[in-house]
């Protein structure tokens, strides 16, 4: 088993938490991880990257070669966009389809969304939206993980177990929030694609 990963957003988005739950669940299953993150500016609106490297095996680096993610889980539209050379012909893209407009120079949704639609594997959802419909509205980057949970090759119970230990220190309801995120993230994508 061999998963690399890119997590992409913008700072504050929780792209950290998200690296942090897919981290701990491989750990705890007895796998080998290797990560390197890039920080923005949240104050300025700045990217946020993470590389994981999950296997079975030993792995010799933290960072994932141009053209071989299995995957990228985006929190932000134009940054799945921006990592898309990084992505296999393989590969998934996860993304979230509600903007962070940090600049004069954004993009149009229609034109980010035209360009989403031409990634052969993808799934597309406004993770936003999603997290406040189920009342936990600072989890759509836990919506995101649900989404994405089914190509992770990690099982759905340690995901949730990760999000246990984790957020257990602030609290029942922060817990339970994360969790239902999750699994509302896992089906709209099982919706999604007609699993």
């Amino acid at each position: 088993m061999k998963k690399d990963i890119i997590l992409a957003g913008v700072g504050g988005q929780g792209i950290l938490s998200v690296a942090a739950i897919i981290g701990t669940a491989a750990l705890d299953g007895g796998l080998s991880l290797k990560q390197s993150e890039v920080h923005g500016m949240s104050q300025r609106g700045g990217n946020v990257q993470s590389h994981l490297r999950i296997s079975d095996r030993d792995i010799a680096s933290d960072l994932i070669p141009e053209g071989m993610a299995d995957m990228v889980i985006s929190l932000e539209p134009m940054e799945a966009l921006r990592y898309l050379p990084m992505l296999s012909e393989k590969g998934w893209v996860i993304t979230n389809l509600q903007p962070f407009i940090n600049n004069p120079d954004y993009p149009a949704k229609d034109v980010l969304y035209a360009e989403i639609d031409r990634i052969t594997h993808h799934v597309a959802l406004n993770a936003d939206e999603i997290a406040k419909n189920i009342g936990a509205a600072k989890a759509a980057n836990v919506v995101m993980l649900g989404a994405a949970s089914r190509f992770l090759e990690l099982s759905f119970e340690s995901l949730e177990k990760a999000i246990q230990s984790i957020f257990g220190r602030k609290g029942e309801i922060v817990v339970n929030d994360n969790l239902k995120a999750l699994r509302a993230g896992k089906e709209f994508a099982e919706k999604e694609l007609h699993w």
